[in-house]
């Protein structure tokens, strides 16, 4: 006999992350902080296939500038009139030349890409080299490939030309893998990094007719080696074999020791998760704050310098890193591929966090990805080409979406089968790019199982479940425990996928795993103990809806349009956050932000009152709030109520981010808003 005992809803929250943690997925977000243009926003489908530059190259920091001469080797599709290359707005072509000499017409187009006729029709699959000769001047405050974005500049102490800004005739953003001989000439005392040492720098003397060093590299193997960094660093920095080497500026070489041991850590990490790179050799370098915060080529892995010494660079790194996997070994077939190696890299740091912190700091971690996953979640993984590669759509999806993708697949799959299908694709794709259906494929062989429905659900699809949990309890006769019989709701109707039931009892606590095929899936769990709580996928295994995360959502989508300069969207995002959960101290304290930039103290001050009446969710909000409320006491003539609020946040003690040096700085002077500002 059973006798009905209680019948409950459960809908499945998680809960807050950690302030530092958040803190680093928007530093790695900011990638995508700004709209895409010109020729990266464009859906790339080259005319033609890149093999290999030799390019021969000369940087003036005094004055900015750069002298090139480019000699692009590539294969011609058939029926080639005009060959179409993305190039630099700021930089001037002065010649272009084929194998026989001969000047070639060139003109650069509406959208800054270089439009070249061949002097005599292209054959179908003809091996063609032509020599580009170029030059200009290269700030960095120039129009570039991406709006908003700073990706090239001539300068003291770092200057730097990254891949995605097209300082050499290029195409196949991503896609399109080619070798490159380099040989960089630089002023005396600066070194260059890039990929393919070939050897200690030589002296030449330069244009200008100053004394200089020339650098020689040589990457022989199809990849992405179009990243060059020039600086005037210390000696290295190594620990254990030496292989991984630190190179940091004066201003931040009392972290080299920890920098490097951080890195070497992250480094036999990912090979014992990945296996061996195609190089065991990796120069980590320090680079400017007014760029990319990480950038990677093969053999180089850059942090900007404000990183380095902070926690939050610990995961930036090692995202950067497992590029060397994800990224350098093997690379997208087209950027609708573009999930596996952003979101595998994006995992791969997770999986460090995890194995570094355990599983509770995985766990926490995975909440602000989820949140970056869904937030523009409204075309397939499989069709993403459509946007731009530097679009926040683009880099939420690839990078959080991609990275969610992967923690589903290794809670079905298991760890030992989920490492064997990663070294599986990297065994098999080494060197080459990698499609969608071949990753399933490897997945499928790894496993032995049908993953169709999970790849078509994650990578055919958009949204992701709310499940809710109703069911009843009942005792079960003769002293034999307990029956609880419940149906999985959610709201996806093509959603097919085992998902983990716990149950927790007087006693034992049962788990098991439960199919949820459609919007509804029945269940019948017998238990010796009294069950107390019943919670679906407990370990956070699932990609799914809370109104917990909407919340976040709304926050992180704020965060990116106060980036872009759009603080009236900022604030109805962030207005969003706070009419879902009235008590979020993050929506309040970023709505005090968005204020204090335009000057309203009165409601900026009301605002971070609220952060500090919330749910101190995360708890960096109240030390934060304090100094940004003691901020404006100094801006508005009330330094006695300004020194109140910096000696509380002084007594909270959480250095977060620096906030208690910060507080301390203004105790001795007050604040004073930046000319600039």
């Amino acid at each position: 006999m059973m006798t009905a005992m209680r019948r409950r809803e459960n809908w499945t929250q998680p809960r807050t992350g950690s302030p530092l943690l958040f803190l680093t997925v928007l530093s790695l977000l900011a990638l995508a902080l700004a709209a895409p243009a010109r020729l990266l926003a464009q859906r790339e489908r080259p005319a033609l296939n890149i093999t290999g530059y030799v390019i021969n190259a000369e940087l003036d920091p005094a004055t900015h500038h750069l002298a090139a001469t480019a000699v692009v080797s590539f294969t011609a599709p058939p029926n080639l009139d005009v060959v179409t290359f993305g190039f630099h707005p700021a930089l001037r072509i002065s010649k272009i030349t084929d194998e026989s000499g001969k000047v070639l017409d060139g003109e650069r187009t509406a959208d800054g890409s270089i439009r070249v006729t061949p002097s005599a029709p292209l054959a179908e699959g003809q091996t063609v080299r032509w020599t580009f000769a170029y030059d200009g001047v290269i700030t960095g405050n120039e129009d570039g490939p991406v709006e908003g974005l700073k990706l090239a500049a001539i300068q003291e102490p770092i200057s730097y030309l990254l891949y995605p800004a097209r300082w050499f005739p290029m195409t196949g953003y991503m896609t399109d893998r080619f070798t490159a001989e380099m040989h960089i000439r630089v002023p005396q005392g600066m070194r260059v990094f890039a990929s393919g040492s070939t050897g200690p720098s030589h002296p030449v003397t330069l244009a200008n007719g100053k004394p200089g060093d020339e650098y020689d590299l040589n990457w022989k193997k199809p990849g992405f080696p179009g990243t060059v960094i020039a600086g005037r660093y210390l000696d290295p920095v190594s620990v254990g074999a030496g292989n991984v080497k630190v190179y940091l500026t004066v201003s931040h070489q009392q972290s080299g020791n920890q920098l490097a041991q951080t890195a070497t850590r992250e480094y036999d990490f990912f090979t014992d998760s990945f296996g061996e790179p195609t190089t065991t050799r990796l120069n980590v370098i320090e680079i400017p704050d007014d760029t990319l915060p990480a950038v990677w080529a093969p053999e180089l892995a850059a942090i900007v310098g404000s990183r380095v010494g902070d926690k939050s660079g610990i995961r930036l790194l090692a995202n950067t890193i497992a590029h060397q996997w994800w990224g350098c070994e093997v690379s997208p077939h087209s950027l609708d591929d573009a999930w596996i190696t952003n979101g595998m890299s994006r995992y791969g740091e997770l999986m460090y966090v995890e194995d570094e912190s355990g599983r509770n700091a995985l766990k926490a971690a995975l909440e602000d990805v989820s949140a970056g996953a869904l937030a523009y979640d409204t075309i397939p993984l499989s069709s993403v080409t459509r946007l731009g590669p530097f679009s926040p759509q683009f880099q939420s999806m690839t990078l959080e979406k991609g990275a969610m993708v992967f923690h589903m697949l290794r809670g079905m799959v298991g760890d030992k089968v989920f490492l064997s299908i990663l070294k599986g694709a990297l065994s098999q794709y080494a060197g080459n790019s990698i499609r969608t259906s071949e990753f399933e494929k490897v997945a499928e062989e790894q496993s032995q199982q049908q993953l169709l429905p999970f790849f078509s659900q994650w990578i055919d699809g958009t949204g992701a479940p709310r499940f809710t949990d109703k069911y009843t309890v009942y005792r079960l006769g003769n002293n034999k425990g307990f029956r609880t019989i419940g149906e999985i709701d959610q709201d996806l109707d093509l959603f097919r996928m085992p998902v983990e039931l716990r149950i927790e009892t007087d006693g034992k606590t049962v788990t098991q795993k439960i199919d949820v095929v459609g919007t509804d899936s029945q269940y019948v769990v017998d238990t010796f103990g009294r069950p107390r709580r019943v919670s679906i996928d407990p370990q956070d295994w699932v990609l799914k809806t809370t109104p917990d995360l909407q919340v976040r959502i709304a926050i992180l989508k704020g965060q990116q349009l106060v980036a872009q300069g759009d603080l009236v969207g900022a604030l109805a995002e962030y207005q969003k956050a706070l009419t879902a959960n009235p008590q979020s101290s993050l929506a309040s304290y970023r709505i005090g932000e968005v204020l204090f930039t335009q000057r309203n103290y009165q409601a900026s001050v009301n605002a971070f009152r609220d952060a500090l009446r919330g749910d101190d969710e995360p708890p960096w909000t109240e030390v934060w709030s304090h100094i940004a409320i003691g901020k404006i006491f100094d801006l508005t003539g009330q330094r006695d109520r300004a020194v109140n609020e910096y000696r509380l946040a002084v007594q909270t003690n959480d250095n977060t981010q620096g906030a208690v040096n910060e507080a301390r700085q203004y105790l001795q002077k007050p604040y004073t808003r930046p000319d600039n500002d």
